[in-house]
């Protein structure tokens, strides 16, 4: 009998060799969690997930509430498991085969205005705090993912050589899909990065990430991350998340003229189907083609 959840941590220990990143393996972890504690203790080897066991669960769970992005996570995160397990001739078929998914809705990217953008930004950086190293800090943090489209754990994973301050260039290193991109910087976020890097060397701050905490030389964490969005949001009124920074860079740039081209190779999009999303997003680009209608 294979133990579900030792075979399970095995196929973790693989992705982390492999080079997933730690969001990933926490995803897939979580997904496998949810549904063992969903039968109490009654699934406990790979032959209990049966068919069955995995449709009720999925299905029943959409029922009570789950949204269909939620349905199609837990789905995916348990799928690359089984496939996983088909691999290595634990399972002769993937028990998710035949369960029908329910449609996702097509939801256009949220984003924040630019006058919002600035004045999160502006807020970032004059914020009341004892610590000089914080604004310059916190003012960079954002400035990447506003006016250079990184995700927030692209942000947060950064070395100091992916950061390129004299060629102006970031170099986004394993991004999601493990891809490598290089992406350019605005004159704005040279100089705020220059800026915070100075800072840094005041400190005498010695981590190999650009970011750190506040006190002594250990990364910045996620949940530090949280605190700095949820501090500025407080202070500002403005409701905005790491990811909805990223759409507000990205629509911006289409309507400063940037070709989609161009925006998928900075954003790391595998498709350019993923990126013409926010070309529907922007009310803005879309006035400016309907005014070029003939009759006027």
């Amino acid at each position: 009998m294979n133990d579900l959840l030792e075979l399970h941590e095995d196929f973790c220990l693989e992705a982390e060799f492999l080079n997933y990143r730690p969001a990933t393996i926490k995803w897939y972890r979580e997904s496998l969690r949810r549904f063992v504690n969903y039968y109490e203790g009654r699934v406990r080897s790979l032959s209990d997930a049966t068919h069955e066991s995995l449709r009720r669960y999925l299905y029943e769970k959409k029922l009570a509430g789950w949204k269909a992005t939620t349905f199609a996570s837990q789905y995916k995160g348990l799928k690359a498991f089984f496939v996983w397990c088909v691999k290595k001739g634990h399972l002769d078929a993937n028990p998710l085969d035949g369960i029908e998914r329910p449609r996702l809705e097509k939801t256009l990217p949220r984003r924040i205005s630019q006058q919002d953008a600035l004045r999160v930004v502006e807020y970032a950086f004059h914020a009341p705090s004892s610590y000089r190293f914080q604004r310059y800090r916190n003012r960079a943090l954002l400035g990447l993912m506003l006016y250079a489209g990184l995700r927030a754990q692209e942000t947060l994973d950064l070395r100091l050589g992916h950061v390129d301050v004299e060629n102006a260039t970031v170099f986004v290193q394993s991004g999601k899909g493990a891809k490598d991109r290089m992406i350019p910087m605005s004159p704005t976020l040279r100089r705020w990065l220059r800026e915070y890097l100075a800072e840094r060397v005041r400190l005498d701050k010695e981590s190999e990430y650009v970011f750190t905490a506040l006190r002594g030389g250990k990364p910045l964490t996620y949940r530090g991350l949280r605190r700095v969005i949820a501090g500025i949001r407080e202070g500002t009124g403005i409701d905005f998340t790491p990811h909805r920074l990223r759409h507000t860079f990205a629509t911006l740039m289409l309507e400063g003229g940037c070709d989609l081209f161009s925006l998928q190779k900075m954003l790391g999009h595998s498709q350019l189907s993923t990126t013409t999303i926010y070309l529907s997003a922007s009310a803005k680009m879309l006035q400016a083609q309907i005014a070029k209608h003939p009759l006027g």
